[in-house]
């Protein structure tokens, strides 16, 4: 009996009679490395013949063999081959909701100890499939601790792609799952009651680690939000809010957002009631705001703001009463005290929205500078807007969730979200400008009208009078007028010119 011989069993699909020969030698001398070997590779045969849910009895007694046979740590091939069956049958067992964990759990006992080159294609494909069905569960944590997430590959960290869609990396989707399975934490009324040194620990070891990877890949888009939690779960407030906000200003308009980013602020700052605010303003379907509305509603109690209190309560149960949900004894305990049945109902709590808005926008945007402007001219089928700075800076943006009812003149503190790309600029916030700003763009002018028959257009002086404004303000020539001009760029005759947009 030889090796030889038990390959070519193996490659004529003569496995029995191979598992029988490579049995003989082990009995005869399982110290052989050679009879190690043959054994070792119909081992493997059988794995992946039985890499399938249905003979998940027969891969895990075989993987267990290969197990006992405990080759040396430079017999390394074999174990890569195994690595991709082992991936393969964690596939076939994962089942949404319904994986049976302790299959899987049974897997992960059997390869401790296999020599598996790191990094590696196959070692990867194991993290893959064991990510898949450890991504709800904090058994994920004890798996890439053994994996070790530095022996990712170069190809990890590149988006995948499927059905033509591409998809969050390997990488990403690894560090994700870890930083969520550190969040799992014993609860109190939602907030985590404590956590263990040994926890602790473990989230301080990886934070250096998530950091690193912000730093590297940028474009990645929750590990941001996984690293200001994590520091949020520790304790450490100001430091998380810097770590969010690179996620956020991603997510500005997805309400729950802002509903985390108050976590970051104690009770009594005022930025945390500034955040419901703006997380309330923002427009989502109403079920999704039921745990929200509660809680503010709960910090209008406090402030004995009754109407909007009572304003938020009877939207919440509205929801529940259309949803068949039950409504919680904190509610109707609510409704029965003698404030409620006393307080004014309101329409809806928007101006109270707005009046704390600003100071939250103001946390996500205060590193980035406001610049004044002037609006030149309003599309409001498109939610749109021309502005002028001066003449180095002009271009158009969407006004829609920043602005109300702009108007021609009007002048802005706007913050925007890096240079425009063929004048098209991203506005992150505007408000009105403070009482003392001034622009250049604009200009207040006097003296005769000019009209240029048999045109229906003129100037005053170097103020150019378009026909829709003489036509406005029934202007004849000659006439002797006052009004306020604006900075103007001509694409015909690609110059800078004045033109009047409102008589006094």
């Amino acid at each position: 009996m030889s090796f030889k011989e038990i390959k070519e069993l193996r490659q004529a699909g003569k496995l029995n009679e191979a598992l029988q020969m490579a049995n003989q030698a082990l009995e005869a001398d399982r110290e052989n490395i050679w009879n190690k070997r043959g054994a070792a590779w119909v081992y493997y045969d059988l794995l992946k013949i039985n890499a399938t849910a249905e003979t998940f009895e027969a891969f895990l007694e075989n993987l267990q063999k290969l197990k006992n046979l405990e080759l040396p740590e430079n017999e390394k091939m074999v174990f890569d081959n195994t690595a991709f069956q082992i991936g393969k049958m964690i596939f076939a067992l994962e089942n949404g909701e319904q994986t049976d964990l302790s299959k899987v759990n049974s897997i992960f006992e059997a390869i401790h100890q296999f020599h598996l080159t790191k990094p590696s294609e196959s070692y990867s494909f194991l993290l893959k499939a064991f990510q898949k069905v450890y991504k709800n569960s904090t058994k994920f944590l004890d798996f890439a601790d053994w994996w070790n997430l530095d022996n990712l590959e170069l190809n990890d960290f590149q988006p995948e792609e499927f059905n033509g869609r591409q998809l969050m990396s390997l990488a990403e989707k690894a560090y994700d799952t870890y930083s969520k399975q550190l969040l799992v934490t014993d609860t109190v009324d939602g907030q985590p009651a404590w956590i263990s040194d040994q926890h602790r620990q473990k989230i301080e070891s990886f934070l250096p680690k998530l950091s690193k990877l912000i730093t590297e890949h940028p474009e990645y888009q929750y590990p941001p939000f996984y690293k200001a939690k994590l520091l949020i779960l520790l304790g450490n407030e100001e430091n998380a809010l810097s770590a969010f906000i690179p996620f956020a200003l991603q997510k500005k308009n997805d309400f729950w957002v802002w509903d985390l980013m108050a976590d970051i602020f104690p009770e009594d700052d005022p930025r945390k009631f500034a955040c419901y605010c703006k997380a309330l303003s923002l427009k989502t379907q109403e079920d999704f705001l039921v745990k929200l509305r509660q809680k503010f509603a709960a910090k209008l109690i406090a402030k004995k703001l009754y109407p909007e209190a009572k304003t938020e309560i009877e939207k919440i149960i509205k929801v529940k009463t259309e949803k068949g949900w039950k409504i919680s004894p904190v509610i109707v305990q609510w409704t029965q005290n003698d404030w409620y049945k006393t307080a004014i109902l309101k329409e809806n709590n928007m101006s109270l929205y707005n009046q704390h808005i600003g100071i939250a926008e103001e946390i996500l945007f205060a590193d980035i500078p406001e610049e004044v402007i002037v609006i030149e001219y309003v599309n409001r089928d498109k939610k749109m807007v021309n502005f002028v700075k001066d003449k180095n800076k002009h271009g158009f943006f969407k006004y829609t969730g920043i602005l109300k009812n702009p108007s021609i003149g009007d002048i802005l503190r706007v913050r925007f979200n890096g240079e425009g790309k063929d004048n098209f600029y991203k506005a992150l916030s505007a408000r009105n400008a403070n009482p003392n700003d001034v622009s250049n763009a604009l200009r207040k002018f006097s003296g005769t009208f000019r009209m240029l028959l048999p045109n229906t257009f003129g100037f005053v002086e170097d103020i150019f009078m378009e026909p829709t404004l003489v036509k406005k303000y029934s202007l004849q020539h000659n006439s002797t007028i006052e009004g306020n001009a604006i900075l103007s760029f001509n694409k015909k005759k690609n110059e800078w010119g004045w033109k009047a947009y409102e008589i006094n």
